[in-house]
C-alpha cells in the first residue's frame, strides 16, 4: 500500500489510478456497473470477480455495495477509471473475515472498473413516496425521474435485458399521468411520454410481442400522428403479425414522412418480399385444394 493514496485518513483504503476516466464522479446513492476482482495477499487467483459476466448488473451504493472501503473507492471514481484498492479488515471484511474464503483480520486488494452509472437518488427517494405525496411533487421534478428511469431502462436494453428494460419504461410512464396545468406543461408531459412509449414499443419487438408493441406506437401516434419512429414500429409490429396491409399502410407513412429512411425503405422491401412468399404459398394451397377436389369427383 506504500505510495497509494490515502482516501480515509487513516491508511485503511488506498487507492492508485490505473486509468483516468471521465466526466463526473460517481455521486452518492447513484447506481453503479463495475467490474472488480478482489485478491488476498501473496495471490495472483482472485477470490471474488464478475468479469466473467458479459453485462454486469447496475448495482446502488449503501445498498447492494455493502464493502465500506470499496463505497468509499467508488466515489472517488469517473465513467471508464480503472483503479487499485487496498483495503484494511475494518473497511473490508472485519475481524471475522468471511469464512472459507477471507481468513479473520485480512487485508484485501481490489481492482476495479467504473463501466457506467446513473444518478438514481432522486428518482428512488420519489418512488418511495406514497401516491399522494407524489402527486404533489413539481412537474420539473417529476419529468426528471421519468427520464432517470428511461435512462435506466436504456441502460438495460443496451446491454440485451428486455424484460428489465421493460419494466423500467412502464415506471417512468406510470408517474406520466398528471393534468397539466398549462399548455406548456401539456407539451412537456407528451414529450417524455413520446421518448418512453416509442421505447416501450421497440422493447416489446425485441421480447417478440408484436401485439403490445403495435398498442404502444398507436398511443405513441395519439401525440404525434407523424412521428416516423412510431409509424415504423406499427409497421414492424403488423408486420411480424402478418398483417400486410396494416403494415404496408404505416410503412407508407413513414416513408412519406422520412423518404431516405434506409430502415423504412428496408423494411418495406421486406414487406414486399414477404407478400410475394405468402401469396405464392396461397396459390400453391388452393391448386392442391382443386387437384384434391378433381381427384376425388
Amino acid at each position: 500500500a506504500r505510495g497509494l493514496q490515502d482516501l480515509s485518513g487513516d491508511g485503511g483504503v488506498r487507492k492508485q489510478e490505473l486509468r483516468p476516466g471521465t466526466g463526473h464522479l460517481v455521486p452518492p446513492n447513484a447506481s453503479v456497473a463495475v467490474k472488480y476482482s478482489g485478491y488476498l495477499e501473496d495471490s495472483d487467483q482472485p477470490f471474488c470477480t464478475n468479469y466473467n459476466f458479459k453485462f454486469p448488473q447496475l448495482m446502488k451504493l449503501g445498498k447492494d455495495i455493502t464493502l465500506w472501503g470499496l463505497e468509499i473507492g467508488l466515489l472517488t471514481m469517473k465513467k471508464g477509471e480503472a483503479a487499485r484498492f487496498v483495503f484494511t479488515p475494518k473497511y473490508a471484511y472485519g475481524q471475522r473475515g468471511c469464512l472459507p474464503l477471507i481468513p479473520p483480520n485480512t487485508t484485501v486488494m481490489f481492482e476495479v472498473e467504473v463501466l457506467d452509472y446513473l444518478d438514481s437518488a432522486e428518482s428512488d427517494a420519489f418512488f418511495e413516496l406514497t401516491a399522494e405525496q407524489q402527486s404533489t411533487f413539481p412537474l420539473q421534478k417529476v419529468l426528471k425521474v421519468a427520464d432517470t428511469e428511461r435512462q435506466f431502462g436504456n441502460y438495460l436494453y443496451n446491454k440485451r435485458n428486455f424484460e428489465g428494460a421493460k419494466d423500467k419504461y412502464k415506471r417512468a410512464f406510470s408517474i406520466l399521468g398528471r393534468s397539466p396545468s398549462s399548455e406548456e406543461e401539456q407539451a412537456q408531459i407528451n414529450a417524455s411520454k413520446l421518448l418512453v412509449l416509442l421505447n416501450l414499443s421497440l422493447t416489446c419487438l425485441k421480447l417478440k410481442h408484436p401485439a403490445q408493441a403495435l398498442a404502444y406506437g398507436e398511443r405513441a401516434l395519439e401525440i404525434d400522428q407523424r412521428n416516423a419512429k412510431a409509424l415504423f414500429r406499427c409497421g414492424q409490429a403488423c408486420l411480424y403479425m402478418t398483417q400486410y396491409e396494416k403494415a404496408r399502410d404505416f410503412l407508407l407513412r413513414a416513408q412519406c414522412v422520412e423518404p431516405f429512411n434506409h430502415s423504412i425503405n428496408d423494411e418495406l422491401k421486406k414487406l414486399a418480399s414477404c407478400y410475394k412468399d405468402y401469396m405464392e404459398k396461397e396459390k400453391e394451397m388452393c391448386c392442391r385444394m382443386f387437384a384434391s377436389l378433381k381427384t376425388s369427383s
